[in-house]
């Protein structure tokens, strides 16, 4: 079985299981062991590879300090024998789900100091989740034993199971985004939109030795990873590349941490906050209280678009001081704004934003206006409608920097360029590399992309709605009035045969003529023009047939 056919399966069995509880409820629970079983698998492999023997496992418990201090140090955390994954599935019928919650309890407990930002907390979520699995013990236990065993078939034994738990993953998120409705853009960006942004910043860091990334909205961390994923092709040394990562809300926050841990980046690189991205601003000081101000070489994010904030004295905000304040009912330029304050100033940033920051007036405008002027927009990429899981309203990637030499913003409309694939719109492999090439060669290709200068930007009051710039409008083809004409008259004549042709019929059977205006409106209101021609040879030949029978009975 391979790893489609595995995440499809578990898939399929995790939809029945859910039963009455929401998709985006339902994924922190299987996503929560998922990411459990990886913690005790990984503390399994770093027994062996102590030399620890397999037949004293059952005394890898609490009481052995050193044994504690030693698997502390290595992982960050510790789980003794009777909470590891596989205890819980040899336990078989004697299992219940308190020992899920002993487990969830101690690990929490047992959680190195130096590692509780990576860990601490990431299984509230799953923990007060599990009284929603069953009304009693009975049925609880029942549901989580089901989920354990179904798990059980996801390989993490080595590193190349890490691609397959990572692709499983991904896989889960997304079927989840797409039966989570509107909610699904809390946590998920299409995997294709973050390929496309990740070819992009990865174009223009891969001459870099190391690089940090930041995504102020991460959601599950999908994008983020993407991001580093392809980054890491132009790297030659491993583990330099750092990430930093702020959500909003707790459950998608601890998907985050699971995701970037599962995917083996070490607890070092992994620096992340659980707060307001508008409200708090990334700390400029650490723990220790050292000045340490967050500037990064790329950020990336897919904010909520159009969501009220507080721009309450905000004037003296150093993310929004030299641009403006965004309005209070659309925070989309105050999240931009964000990003870009947080560059390098050889940094890139891309972010996805509805289609209206493009084009809207007021503090807008202005904002829109200061950032032509500083020259940080790069490139404008119009999307496909419903392409995001909740919501069908067209999006753009904007692509900013701080430090440009060129004054001239590249306009690319791709909003054509995708497959349909269920209720939603999704880019395919040809329409991502032809934008990303566009982007990196910074062309102008008629009804697609347009390199647009400051001065025609200024022309158009700092507008950048998109049809502006590149003309997609495709001729409709010329209609010959002459032939048309022709074709009436033909249709006409063929109505006339008809008319005298079922007249013949109509008086053998003793009928009454039809009138000729009447029958040419008739066959008009049945079907109109030469199909309607077709449709009235039809009714001819029923009316031979019926002439036929009439004949046979009166002879």
């Amino acid at each position: 079985m391979n790893k489609q056919q595995l995440a499809s399966k578990i898939w399929e069995s995790a939809n029945k299981m859910r039963s009455k509880i929401e998709a985006n409820e339902y994924k922190d629970y299987i996503l929560g062991f998922i990411f459990y079983k990886f913690l005790s698998t990984k503390e399994l492999q770093t027994l062996e590879n102590m030399g620890y023997p397999k037949d004293k496992l059952n005394e890898v418990t609490e009481d052995n300090y050193s044994l504690v201090e030693s698997l502390q140090n290595k992982n960050g955390y510790f789980i003794e024998y009777d909470n590891l994954f596989s205890t819980w599935v040899n336990m078989k019928n004697d299992f219940d789900i308190s020992n899920v919650r002993d487990a969830l309890s101690a690990f929490t407990r047992l959680i190195k100091d130096t590692h509780k930002k990576v860990y601490d907390g990431i299984f509230n979520t799953l923990e007060t989740g599990l009284s929603k699995l069953g009304d009693t013990s009975q049925s609880q236990t029942k549901a989580v034993k089901d989920l354990i065993y179904l798990i059980n078939d996801i390989p993490m034994d080595n590193k190349q199971d890490y691609d397959v738990l990572g692709f499983i993953y991904e896989y889960l998120i997304s079927n989840f985004a797409a039966n989570a409705g509107k909610k699904a853009g809390e946590f998920y960006t299409p995997h294709e939109v973050s390929l496309l942004m990740s070819e992009i910043i990865s174009e223009h860091l891969k001459d870099r030795e190391k690089i940090e990334i930041y995504d102020p909205t991460s959601g599950s961390g999908s994008l983020l990873i993407n991001i580093g994923k392809t980054a890491s092709k132009y790297i030659k040394e491993e583990n330099k590349i750092k990430y930093y990562a702020q959500e909003l809300k707790q459950n998608t926050y601890n998907l985050t941490r699971m995701n970037l841990v599962m995917r083996g980046i070490l607890p070092d690189n992994i620096v992340t906050r659980n707060g307001d991205t508008l409200e708090d601003d990334w700390p400029y000081f650490d723990e220790h209280h050292a000045y340490n101000p967050l500037f990064v070489d790329a950020v990336v994010s897919n904010p909520p678009y159009s969501q009220n904030w507080d721009p309450t004295d905000r004037e003296v905000d150093a993310r929004y001081k030299e641009y403006g304040i965004a309005p209070k009912s659309k925070a989309d330029y105050a999240f931009l704004l964000h990003d870009l304050y947080h560059l390098k100033s050889d940094g890139i940033m891309t972010i996805v934003l509805p289609h209206g920051v493009l084009f809207r007036g007021g503090e807008e405008g202005e904002i829109r206006k200061n950032l032509i002027e500083h020259n940080n927009i790069d490139t404008i990429i119009g999307l496909p409608a419903n392409i995001f899981f909740g919501t069908g309203i067209p999006t753009i990637i904007m692509i900013l920097r701080k430090d440009r030499e060129n004054t001239d913003t590249l306009i690319i409309d791709a909003s054509k360029g995708f497959v349909k694939e269920g209720k939603n719109n999704k880019l395919r492999a040809c329409d991502i590399k032809r934008i990303v090439d566009t982007v990196i060669n910074r062309t102008s290709e008629e009804k697609f992309s347009r390199v647009v200068t400051r001065e025609e930007i200024r022309e158009n009051d700092y507008n950048l709605n998109i049809p502006r710039y590149v003309d997609t409008f495709e001729e409709e083809e010329e209609i010959d009035i002459k032939q048309v004409q022709q074709e009436l008259k033909e249709i006409d004549k063929q109505i006339e045969e008809v008319d005298k042709e079922l007249n013949v019929y109509l008086k053998e059977l003793g009928l009454d003529e039809i009138d000729r205006a009447m029958l040419k409106t008739m066959i008009n209101n049945f079907a109109g023009g030469p199909v309607g021609m077709e449709r009235a040879g039809d009714g001819m030949a029923g009316a031979r047939r019926l002439l036929r029978i009439h004949r046979l009975r009166t002879a």
